[in-house]
């Protein structure tokens, strides 16, 4: 009997950890390569038996059957998956604003590591990445991403059939929307990047013995970074506000 509690509460904490757990490794913040591996695991194991008391009664009992068991358990770590692009594929808006706003200002050869993606990406993509992160974690806004995780459990009930093609719609409407949202933080940048070119264009053909590459790079970067010290802050604003409402959309 004692034998087959502790299968049983073993069995439960095994749901949990493997959605949680493949959540985390993709969560934005979380995937970074500052925080080990190791210590991912750890988190996802300590909210689990956080977590456990919380989820008891949405958890159903081992089955008998073994490959029953497998596939529950590989239904589990695909959803825990799904959270996580979806939370991954939201906050690739930040960083196509990033690009755009890189590429306007001139500094598309200036590319670094970016931990956040894990490869290389024009700095100010970093820049955008590395703010949005603080103040995600600054505001609690993590604690909505495991809320979000949560609150998947009344959508993706445990043991239930995977809603593949809800979940393959949801994930191209959100990379969808992200790419429009994207291009709308990065809209002051395209709509400098269009003005200057323009103006550069008519000084050329107006004052054709000028130097125009001489003038026009050293005043690109003098207006494009006036112009990203007036926006960063209401670019920032707009994409946190973005990330919570995509996020309320599981808690809801």
């Amino acid at each position: 009997m004692l034998q087959e509690l502790l299968h049983l509460e073993l069995h439960k904490y095994i749901l949990i950890f493997l959605r949680l757990g493949s959540a985390i490794m993709l969560m934005p913040g979380f995937m970074t390569t500052y925080i080990n591996m190791r210590y991912r695991l750890s988190i996802a194991l300590g909210l689990t038996i956080i977590l456990y008391p919380f989820l008891y009664d949405k958890l159903p009992p081992a089955p008998q059957d073994f490959l029953e068991n497998v596939k529950i358990y590989i239904f589990e770590i695909t959803i825990g998956v799904f959270l996580g692009l979806m939370m991954q594929f939201t906050f690739t808006a930040l960083n196509l604003a990033g690009n755009f706003a890189g590429t306007a200002i001139g500094f598309s050869n200036a590319q670094l590591f970016d931990p956040s993606t894990q490869a290389q990406s024009i700095v100010l993509e970093s820049f955008f990445s590395i703010i949005a992160l603080t103040i995600i974690f600054i505001t609690d806004l993590h604690h909505t991403m495991l809320g979000a995780i949560i609150s998947s459990y009344d959508l993706f009930k445990v043991g239930e059939s995977l809603l593949t093609g809800d979940m393959a719609d949801f994930l191209s409407t959100t990379l969808g929307e992200s790419f429009i949202t994207g291009f709308r933080l990065a809209s002051p940048f395209i709509a400098f990047t269009i003005i200057f070119y323009v103006g550069m264009g008519l000084v050329s053909r107006l004052m054709p013995q000028l130097n125009i590459f001489f003038l026009s790079l050293p005043l690109q970067l003098y207006l494009g970074i006036g112009l990203l010290f007036i926006t960063l802050p209401a670019v920032i604003f707009w994409f946190v506000e973005y990330y919570e409402r995509t996020l309320h959309k599981f808690l809801s």
